[in-house]
Protein backbone atom coordinates (compact mmCIF):
# COMPACT_ATOMS: atom_id res chain seq x y z
CA UNK A 1 0.00 0.00 0.00
CA UNK A 2 1.15 3.54 -0.80
CA UNK A 3 0.06 6.53 1.28
CA UNK A 4 0.97 9.96 -0.09
CA UNK A 5 0.99 13.50 1.24
CA UNK A 6 1.14 16.34 -1.28
CA UNK A 7 0.58 20.08 -1.12
CA UNK A 8 -0.83 20.62 -4.62
CA UNK A 9 -1.12 24.43 -4.37
CA UNK A 10 -4.60 24.56 -6.01
CA UNK A 11 -6.30 21.30 -6.92
CA UNK A 12 -7.94 22.75 -10.03
CA UNK A 13 -4.70 24.24 -11.38
CA UNK A 14 -2.81 21.03 -10.64
CA UNK A 15 -5.38 18.50 -11.90
CA UNK A 16 -3.59 18.06 -15.27
CA UNK A 17 -0.50 17.00 -13.29
CA UNK A 18 -2.30 15.07 -10.54
CA UNK A 19 -4.44 12.74 -12.65
CA UNK A 20 -1.56 11.31 -14.74
CA UNK A 21 0.54 11.00 -11.59
CA UNK A 22 -2.19 8.97 -9.89
CA UNK A 23 -2.51 6.71 -12.92
CA UNK A 24 1.24 6.12 -13.10
CA UNK A 25 1.92 5.63 -9.37
CA UNK A 26 -1.35 4.02 -8.24
CA UNK A 27 -1.30 5.16 -4.59
CA UNK A 28 -4.13 3.76 -2.50
CA UNK A 29 -4.43 6.83 -0.23
CA UNK A 30 -3.54 10.45 -1.04
CA UNK A 31 -3.67 13.35 1.41
CA UNK A 32 -3.78 16.72 -0.35
CA UNK A 33 -3.23 20.19 1.09
CA UNK A 34 -3.82 23.74 -0.12
CA UNK A 35 -6.62 22.70 -2.46
CA UNK A 36 -7.84 26.34 -2.54
CA UNK A 37 -11.44 25.64 -3.52
CA UNK A 38 -14.85 25.45 -1.89
CA UNK A 39 -16.31 21.96 -1.68
CA UNK A 40 -18.98 22.63 -4.33
CA UNK A 41 -16.28 23.37 -6.93
CA UNK A 42 -13.89 20.57 -5.97
CA UNK A 43 -13.19 18.28 -8.99
CA UNK A 44 -14.69 15.26 -7.28
CA UNK A 45 -16.09 13.58 -10.38
CA UNK A 46 -12.72 13.49 -12.14
CA UNK A 47 -11.05 11.92 -9.10
CA UNK A 48 -13.86 9.42 -8.62
CA UNK A 49 -13.49 8.46 -12.27
CA UNK A 50 -9.81 7.82 -11.49
CA UNK A 51 -10.89 5.23 -8.92
CA UNK A 52 -10.95 7.17 -5.65
CA UNK A 53 -13.39 7.85 -2.88
CA UNK A 54 -13.12 11.52 -1.92
CA UNK A 55 -13.45 13.51 1.29
CA UNK A 56 -12.75 17.22 1.17
CA UNK A 57 -12.76 20.21 3.46
CA UNK A 58 -12.24 23.39 1.51
CA UNK A 59 -12.64 27.13 1.42
CA UNK A 60 -12.41 29.83 -1.19
CA UNK A 61 -8.93 30.87 -2.40
CA UNK A 62 -7.01 29.64 0.67
CA UNK A 63 -6.13 26.47 2.55
CA UNK A 64 -8.22 23.35 1.95
CA UNK A 65 -7.46 19.67 2.54
CA UNK A 66 -8.71 16.49 0.88
CA UNK A 67 -8.23 12.74 1.14
CA UNK A 68 -8.49 10.34 -1.79
CA UNK A 69 -8.77 6.62 -1.12
CA UNK A 70 -9.32 3.43 -3.06
CA UNK A 71 -10.85 2.06 0.15
CA UNK A 72 -13.89 3.30 2.11
CA UNK A 73 -13.26 6.45 4.16
CA UNK A 74 -14.79 6.27 7.62
CA UNK A 75 -15.10 8.35 10.81
CA UNK A 76 -14.38 11.66 9.08
CA UNK A 77 -13.28 14.62 11.22
CA UNK A 78 -13.03 18.18 9.87
CA UNK A 79 -11.07 20.90 11.63
CA UNK A 80 -9.57 21.16 15.09
CA UNK A 81 -12.12 20.49 17.86
CA UNK A 82 -11.87 24.04 19.20
CA UNK A 83 -11.90 25.82 15.83
CA UNK A 84 -13.40 29.31 15.89
CA UNK A 85 -15.26 30.72 14.14
CA UNK A 86 -17.43 27.93 12.85
CA UNK A 87 -19.16 27.53 9.52
CA UNK A 88 -17.89 29.04 6.28
CA UNK A 89 -15.37 31.27 8.07
CA UNK A 90 -13.48 28.35 9.63
CA UNK A 91 -10.04 27.74 8.16
CA UNK A 92 -9.95 24.40 6.34
CA UNK A 93 -6.70 22.90 7.62
CA UNK A 94 -7.44 19.50 9.18
CA UNK A 95 -9.11 16.40 7.79
CA UNK A 96 -9.06 13.12 9.69
CA UNK A 97 -10.46 9.68 9.00
CA UNK A 98 -10.00 5.94 9.31
CA UNK A 99 -9.05 3.92 6.22
CA UNK A 100 -8.57 0.20 6.63
CA UNK A 101 -6.21 -0.25 9.61
CA UNK A 102 -4.91 3.33 9.53
CA UNK A 103 -5.97 6.39 11.49
CA UNK A 104 -5.03 9.34 9.30
CA UNK A 105 -4.84 13.03 10.11
CA UNK A 106 -4.13 15.28 7.13
CA UNK A 107 -2.96 18.76 8.17
CA UNK A 108 -2.04 22.05 6.57
CA UNK A 109 -0.26 24.04 9.27
CA UNK A 110 -0.39 27.87 9.02
CA UNK A 111 2.62 29.40 7.28
CA UNK A 112 3.31 32.09 9.88
CA UNK A 113 4.86 34.43 7.30
CA UNK A 114 7.42 36.09 9.59
CA UNK A 115 8.54 35.57 13.18
CA UNK A 116 7.59 39.17 14.00
CA UNK A 117 4.06 38.64 12.68
CA UNK A 118 0.84 37.96 14.58
CA UNK A 119 0.41 35.09 12.13
CA UNK A 120 3.54 33.50 13.58
CA UNK A 121 2.01 33.53 17.06
CA UNK A 122 -1.18 32.08 15.58
CA UNK A 123 0.89 29.30 14.02
CA UNK A 124 2.47 28.37 17.35
CA UNK A 125 -0.90 28.37 19.07
CA UNK A 126 -2.36 26.29 16.25
CA UNK A 127 0.34 23.66 16.72
CA UNK A 128 -0.44 23.53 20.43
CA UNK A 129 -4.07 22.89 19.57
CA UNK A 130 -3.03 20.11 17.20
CA UNK A 131 -1.08 18.47 20.02
CA UNK A 132 -4.16 18.73 22.24
CA UNK A 133 -6.35 17.18 19.53
CA UNK A 134 -3.99 14.24 19.18
CA UNK A 135 -3.63 13.81 22.95
CA UNK A 136 -7.37 13.76 23.54
CA UNK A 137 -8.60 11.96 20.42
CA UNK A 138 -5.94 9.57 19.13
CA UNK A 139 -3.74 6.73 20.36
CA UNK A 140 -0.18 5.99 19.28
CA UNK A 141 -0.98 2.33 19.93
CA UNK A 142 -2.95 2.43 16.68
CA UNK A 143 -1.54 2.70 13.17
CA UNK A 144 -1.63 6.49 13.28
CA UNK A 145 -0.30 8.73 10.52
CA UNK A 146 -0.22 12.51 10.90
CA UNK A 147 0.88 13.92 7.58
CA UNK A 148 0.81 17.06 5.50
CA UNK A 149 2.46 20.42 5.02
CA UNK A 150 3.69 21.44 8.47
CA UNK A 151 5.53 24.56 7.27
CA UNK A 152 8.33 23.69 9.72
CA UNK A 153 11.72 22.02 9.31
CA UNK A 154 12.84 19.58 11.99
CA UNK A 155 16.52 20.50 11.93
CA UNK A 156 19.30 21.88 9.74
CA UNK A 157 19.36 18.76 7.57
CA UNK A 158 16.01 19.94 6.21
CA UNK A 159 17.42 23.29 5.02
CA UNK A 160 19.59 23.92 1.96
CA UNK A 161 21.38 26.82 3.68
CA UNK A 162 20.98 26.57 7.47
CA UNK A 163 22.78 29.82 8.23
CA UNK A 164 20.72 31.77 5.73
CA UNK A 165 17.53 30.47 7.38
CA UNK A 166 18.72 30.55 10.99
CA UNK A 167 15.84 31.67 13.27
CA UNK A 168 13.66 32.60 10.30
CA UNK A 169 10.15 31.35 9.55
CA UNK A 170 9.96 27.55 9.10
CA UNK A 171 13.28 27.19 10.96
CA UNK A 172 12.86 29.07 14.24
CA UNK A 173 13.46 27.39 17.58
CA UNK A 174 9.85 27.80 18.83
CA UNK A 175 8.50 26.17 15.67
CA UNK A 176 10.92 23.28 15.98
CA UNK A 177 10.03 22.86 19.65
CA UNK A 178 6.39 22.66 18.59
CA UNK A 179 7.28 19.84 16.20
CA UNK A 180 9.17 18.11 18.99
CA UNK A 181 5.99 18.26 21.06
CA UNK A 182 4.33 16.16 18.37
CA UNK A 183 7.21 13.69 18.43
CA UNK A 184 6.97 13.51 22.22
CA UNK A 185 3.45 12.13 21.87
CA UNK A 186 5.03 8.96 20.50
CA UNK A 187 5.23 9.83 16.81
CA UNK A 188 8.28 9.42 14.59
CA UNK A 189 9.58 11.36 11.60
CA UNK A 190 9.16 8.43 9.21
CA UNK A 191 11.43 9.65 6.42
CA UNK A 192 14.41 9.76 8.80
CA UNK A 193 14.05 6.03 9.48
CA UNK A 194 15.20 5.49 5.91
CA UNK A 195 17.24 8.62 5.12
CA UNK A 196 19.60 10.30 7.58
CA UNK A 197 21.39 12.43 5.00
CA UNK A 198 20.85 16.05 4.01
CA UNK A 199 19.60 17.45 0.71
CA UNK A 200 16.15 15.88 0.91
CA UNK A 201 13.61 18.63 0.42
CA UNK A 202 9.90 18.85 -0.38
CA UNK A 203 9.44 22.56 -1.19
CA UNK A 204 11.33 24.92 -3.47
CA UNK A 205 10.49 28.60 -4.00
CA UNK A 206 9.21 29.45 -7.48
CA UNK A 207 10.41 33.03 -7.15
CA UNK A 208 14.08 32.16 -6.77
CA UNK A 209 14.16 29.13 -9.11
CA UNK A 210 14.86 27.10 -6.01
CA UNK A 211 14.17 23.73 -7.63
CA UNK A 212 16.69 24.33 -10.39
CA UNK A 213 19.31 25.08 -7.69
CA UNK A 214 18.04 22.42 -5.25
CA UNK A 215 17.63 25.26 -2.77
CA UNK A 216 14.76 23.75 -0.83
CA UNK A 217 13.26 22.99 2.56
CA UNK A 218 11.73 19.80 3.92
CA UNK A 219 8.46 20.99 5.41
CA UNK A 220 6.10 18.18 4.30
CA UNK A 221 6.22 15.29 6.74
CA UNK A 222 4.92 11.83 7.53
CA UNK A 223 4.69 11.39 11.30
CA UNK A 224 3.86 7.83 12.33
CA UNK A 225 3.15 5.89 15.48
CA UNK A 226 5.34 2.87 16.19
CA UNK A 227 2.82 0.35 14.77
CA UNK A 228 2.49 2.36 11.55
CA UNK A 229 6.23 2.81 11.20
CA UNK A 230 6.82 -0.89 11.79
CA UNK A 231 4.63 -1.66 8.78
CA UNK A 232 6.34 0.98 6.64
CA UNK A 233 9.08 -0.19 4.29
CA UNK A 234 10.05 3.08 2.60
CA UNK A 235 9.45 6.84 2.50
CA UNK A 236 10.51 8.75 -0.61
CA UNK A 237 10.10 12.22 -2.12
CA UNK A 238 9.07 12.14 -5.78
CA UNK A 239 11.24 14.84 -7.34
CA UNK A 240 9.89 14.17 -10.82
CA UNK A 241 6.48 15.49 -9.77
CA UNK A 242 8.07 18.87 -8.97
CA UNK A 243 9.77 19.15 -12.37
CA UNK A 244 8.33 20.00 -15.77
CA UNK A 245 5.42 22.18 -16.83
CA UNK A 246 2.98 23.60 -14.28
CA UNK A 247 4.02 21.81 -11.08
CA UNK A 248 3.14 22.60 -7.50
CA UNK A 249 5.96 24.17 -5.51
CA UNK A 250 5.87 21.03 -3.32
CA UNK A 251 6.76 17.45 -4.17
CA UNK A 252 4.73 14.45 -2.96
CA UNK A 253 6.04 12.30 -0.12
CA UNK A 254 5.26 8.60 -0.62
CA UNK A 255 5.19 6.05 2.19
CA UNK A 256 5.00 2.40 1.14
CA UNK A 257 3.65 -0.24 3.55
CA UNK A 258 3.89 -3.99 3.68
Amino acid sequence: MKIVTWNVNSIRARLPRLLPWLEENEPEIVCLQETKVVDDLFPQEELEDAGYNVEKFGQKTYNGVAILSQYPIENVVKGLPDDEPSGDEREARVLGCQIEKFQILNVYVPNGHDIESDKYLFKLQWLKRLVRMLTEGYSVKDRLIVCGDFNVTFDDRDVYDPEEWRDKIHCSKPERRAMQNLIDLGLKDALRKFHTDRDIYTWWDFRTRGFQRNAGLRIDHMLMSAPALKACKSVEVDMTARDGQGPSDHAPVIATFR
